[in-house]
């Protein structure tokens, strides 16, 4: 998926969909801030799943990828990013939904009972990342019950659903980097496929 290109807003209802904003709600654990879900990739153990995709913008920069994972808070962790955004790899923008897709199946690999447990809570609803401001992974208030955005998250979160319905963790024992993104490296070394025993 090309997320350079517009994506479709859509407007979701309150009453009929899984929103999740705070990692403090029943459903906070959906977000990549929620604490609970260390990951572990190349034996680099990587507290949240906020900090490996941020993380996953700067192959070409161990330091600042070392920096980021470091943080004690996902929230740290991003805004250490931020700082570096004009040093994103040039691809950022192409891929960085397909990175998004991988760490969310790295975190249900790894975590497969709490999070598969958790993803199908949320039964047939469509799942909605709400926002302050961001449209583009989630989605944001319009009136009270009213939410409106691209919510891609969301969308990825829905699709693994699919998957934890029909195929149960088969799919999940090994997750393969995505092979169509060059240069995708964690401290300097390729990302390998991550085997679940």
């Amino acid at each position: 998926m090309n997320s350079t290109v517009a994506s479709p807003r859509i407007v979701y209802q309150r009453t009929t969909c899984i929103a999740f904003r705070k990692i403090t709600e029943p459903f906070g654990g959906l977000s990549n801030m929620a604490p609970g879900f260390p990951l572990e990739v190349n034996g680099i153990i990587i507290p949240t799943s906020e900090a490996l995709y941020q993380s996953c913008r700067f192959p070409h920069l161990p330091e600042t990828q070392q920096l980021i994972i470091e943080q004690k808070s996902p929230w740290c962790a991003k805004r250490k990013s931020r700082i570096h955004l004009r040093e994103s790899r040039s691809d950022w923008n192409f891929v960085r939904v397909e990175i998004m897709e991988w760490v969310q199946r790295v975190k249900l690999a790894q975590h497969w009972e709490s999070f598969s447990e958790l993803l199908l809570s949320t039964e047939n609803s469509p799942i909605v990342e709400e926002s302050v401001c961001d449209q583009f992974w989630g989605a944001t208030r319009i009136g009270t019950q009213t939410l409106a955005g691209a919510n891609v998250l969301g969308g990825i979160l829905t699709k693994l659903r699919v998957e934890v319905v029909h195929r149960s963790m088969d799919p999940f024992h090994y997750v393969e980097p995505p092979l169509s993104i060059t240069n995708l490296t964690l401290y300097g070394m390729p990302i390998r496929t991550i085997a679940i025993k």
